[in-house]
């Protein structure tokens, strides 16, 4: 019955340990909301400062596993690179061991039973009575606060374990029995979906003197391998590059593993004898440093071969051409955010597409092989990119997220008038037969070609000037074709045809124009930044109502 008892008890800690890990990443993800997607897309410019965004986050949030998930989200989203998502995993494996620290140095050696029990009737009472921001807070106290009553538990349970669990019990040191080990570790961390709780667990059992210092190192290889599963699950159905971002995990912590074994060659002595000397406390550190030694090494190693190391994982998952409408992943849905962030990388994407083909429309050669082709790619993906859109939960939207849905929107029907205007070939014909409109069709044409160099609010201002004159040169023109037509120079059926693509000409432009205004809000959003937009444009966009 003892024996019972202490199987339950160390069971039941685990189950709080895990309860107050969910509760308190959750509570922090609430708290940090949108700040934490610029931090990431911010901070991540190189796969160093990938790595230390993803270090500081994961020990901010206590969760390696949501923090990678979240990335490989983002990745799939277009929000983050498939090279800066991978500089965020890498260092995710860093801020992982922060958990350990704090098990190894507090857990042990502070009384927290009689410190946790109030802060979880403190925040259960702010959850309760917080409002929105007092529910993520009152949720982070007291998960913070179950950890270590779980902890408690667990330490109790293993202490009326320890005659019946011992280090013989477990697999020795040899080939097999440290494959066995890696693959109770991986399994520890595929049933917990945590790492952290299972790094927990080995250091309690090694406190306990229910497992040896070999064998807890060796497990705690095994959960660094397993905590790749759920980010493995989170990559089915996804794009191409988010499926990169889940084999590249699992390669790099394969890879990992195979160091930390080399590593553990030289470090197990040192650290049998420092235990020798300093007891438990010496043990439970000699773990959590060459949890964080290895990791520190297997991200230093693999940033310096990262070039080759991304080539291998293209070569192994290579991309094909995707559809315009890969990145709208239906489990984005149940983040209104993410999906509405997944959507305004899917319009940006149909804006370059039917950029260039407007390109190739206005081609002096007329419109090349293939171009209704990829003009009904674009008009079936704004089909498909307008019913994801519907379906997002815009009541639960709120702040900056709420604006860049409503710019979507705008988006969305700039690029339908656009794609209608395409479809008009007459008018694109007429273009190229009158010399004076195929004149100002290569100045249109120009201006599209120079805006495509751009990037964000360059593209934006560049459109907007390129607007201007294009709508100062169509009115030259309408004027004196109504005058030639007065004059009996020209039949009034031509000057009305002339007159009608000039305008097509100038629609165009001033879509494309809206669009890319409306792209860099998002953008300015997503950057945390306030908009600038010149009042002359300003005044422009509200006087000037033809196009629309």
């Amino acid at each position: 019955m003892g024996d019972t008892g202490g199987i339950l008890t160390a069971l039941g800690g685990v189950g709080l340990f895990l309860l107050g890990m969910t509760m308190l990443t959750e509570g922090l993800q609430g708290l940090a909301g949108q700040s934490l997607r610029r931090l990431l897309r911010r901070f991540t410019r190189t796969p160093l400062r990938g790595v230390a965004a993803g270090a500081v986050v994961t020990a901010a949030l206590q969760s390696s596993s949501a923090v990678t998930v979240m990335v490989i989200g983002f990745v799939g989203a277009g929000l983050l690179t498939f090279a800066q998502g991978l500089g965020v995993v890498f260092g995710a494996n860093i801020g992982t061991t922060f958990t350990g620290w704090l098990v190894a140095l507090l857990g042990f050696r502070v009384d927290l039973g009689a410190l946790a029990l109030p802060l979880v009737f403190a925040g259960g009472l702010i959850r309760l009575l917080g409002g929105v921001r007092g529910r993520h807070v009152g949720g982070a106290l007291a998960g913070f606060a179950l950890l270590f009553l779980g902890l408690g538990l667990l330490q109790a349970g293993m202490a009326g374990l320890s005659e019946v669990i011992t280090p013989e019990r477990f697999p020795g040191d040899t080939a097999l029995g440290r494959a066995q080990l890696v693959a109770i570790g991986a399994v520890v961390t595929v049933v917990t979906q945590s790492s952290s709780a299972g790094v927990a667990t080995a250091l309690v059992a090694l406190d306990a003197g229910a497992i040896g210092f070999g064998q807890a190192a060796v497990m705690v290889i095994g959960m660094n391998i397993g905590t790749t599963f759920t980010a493995l699950l989170a990559t089915l159905g996804g794009t191409v590059a988010a499926r990169q971002t889940g084999l590249a995990h699992l390669l790099f912590n394969l890879l990992t593993g195979g160091l930390a074994f080399v590593l553990l060659i030289p470090f197990a002595p040192l650290a049998e004898t420092w235990i020798a000397e300093g007891g438990r406390d010496a043990a439970r550190l000699s773990l959590v440093i060459f949890h964080t030694v290895f990791n520190v090494v297997g991200v230093g190693v693999i940033l310096i071969a990262l070039g080759p190391f991304m080539a291998l994982v293209r070569t192994l998952l290579r991309e094909r051409r995707e559809a315009l409408t890969a990145r709208l992943d239906a489990r984005l849905l149940v983040q209104p955010g993410a999906a509405v962030d997944g959507a305004g990388a899917t319009v940006s994407d149909i804006a370059r597409h039917m950029q260039g083909l407007l390109i190739a429309r206005l081609s002096p050669s007329g419109p090349a092989q293939g171009d209704n082709t990829r003009l009904r790619q674009a008009m079936r993906a704004l089909e498909e990119t307008r019913g994801f859109v519907g379906k997002i939960d815009s009541a639960g939207l709120s702040g900056p997220v709420r604006a860049r849905y409503a710019e979507i929107l705008h988006i969305l029907d700039h690029l339908t008038r656009l794609a209608y205007r395409i479809a008009q070939e007459e008018r694109v014909a007429t273009l190229h037969r009158a010399p004076r409109l195929a004149r100002l069709a290569r100045i249109t044409r120009a201006g599209l070609i120079g805006g495509v160099s751009g990037d964000g609010a360059g593209q934006a201002e560049w459109f907007g000037r390129w607007q201007a004159i294009v709508q100062a040169r169509e009115r030259r023109l309408r004027d004196a074709l109504l005058a030639q037509a007065g004059q009996g120079a020209d039949t009034p059926g031509a000057a009305l045809a002339q007159m009608d693509a000039a305008r097509w000409l100038y629609r165009v432009n001033y879509h494309v124009w809206r669009i890319w205004l409306h792209l860099d809000r998002i953008e300015q959003s997503r950057e945390g930044r306030e908009e600038i937009m010149p009042s002359p444009a300003r005044d422009e966009a509200r006087a000037d109502v033809r196009a629309d």
